[in-house]
């Protein structure tokens, strides 16, 4: 180095220490990161700022009030989508009819919507999937269940009764977490029971189905995985990164299920 350049950097050593001083060493290496291109540091984006180094999450309602939580960007962008063609006929949908008619549309004949409590606004079938007995057998020709079995905990007898009111040759679509918070609503409520694996999914479902008849689908990375934890949104990732797929991180575990 040049007596010039020796002597730049000894006059930026004071400049980086008093922007260090006002930035704090976090949000100080996000930008190094961000805007010089350094290798070092977090490697995050500068909104992230410091939030990391806080034993608090952004958001704790999973993004609901910013936009997309990104276990929903998964499901909606990428497994329904894909499983479009399942949605037909008779169908069934927990909760709400919401992906019922975004994906089935026309394709659908009859849509119901079970819910627990018989007064929940668009519910046609009240029933605890573990003892639904008054449910018939053979009646749809596809399941929505997003996101739920986690709340049952008798998940063995929910699925036999997914696959007791399925007509033969009918799709079951779940959504399960894997790598995710807890719901305090449901937590307190109900109670929040079991967090999944594609391996333990599979396993579940070929107690009931056919093996060949069961596909399980991955999705994550380690940046969803702590993005989500954090409450951020789909839009506050970058789709590269979002549809990067590791597969020692499950954030959202989707598996398709026929009935022969």
């Amino acid at each position: 180095m040049s007596a010039r350049g020796t002597f730049v950097s000894i006059l930026a050593w004071p400049l980086k220490g008093l922007v260090r001083t006002i930035l704090g060493p976090s949000l100080y290496q996000q930008v190094r990161v961000t805007f010089l291109g350094e290798q070092s540091g977090l490697g995050l984006d500068w909104r992230w700022a410091n939030s990391l180094r806080r034993p608090h999450p952004i958001r704790r309602d999973f993004g609901w009030q910013a936009g997309q939580p990104i276990d929903r960007y998964y499901t909606e962008q990428h497994f329904l989508p894909a499983c479009r063609a399942d949605i037909r006929g008779r169908v069934l949908e927990i909760g709400d009819d919401r992906y019922t008619r975004q994906f089935g549309a026309e394709k659908v004949t009859v849509s119901e919507v079970l819910h627990l409590h018989p007064d929940t606004p668009g519910a046609t079938i009240c029933a605890d999937l573990t003892k639904a007995d008054h449910i018939p057998s053979d009646s749809f020709d596809c399941i929505i269940l997003t996101f739920t079995l986690q709340f049952i905990f008798d998940v063995r007898a929910a699925i036999r009764t997914v696959a007791r009111i399925l007509n033969p040759g009918g799709v079951a679509l779940l959504v399960f977490p894997g790598i995710t918070q807890i719901s305090r609503y449901d937590m307190d409520n109900w109670g929040e029971f079991w967090r999944f694996t594609s391996l333990s999914a599979r396993r579940l479902f070929e107690e009931v189905f056919r093996p060949d008849d069961v596909t399980v689908t991955t999705y994550g990375n380690v940046l969803a995985a702590t993005a989500s934890l954090q409450g951020l949104i789909s839009s506050e990732l970058r789709r590269e990164e979002l549809d990067h797929w590791d597969r020692d991180y499950e954030l959202v575990i989707g598996l398709r299920a026929v009935k022969r």
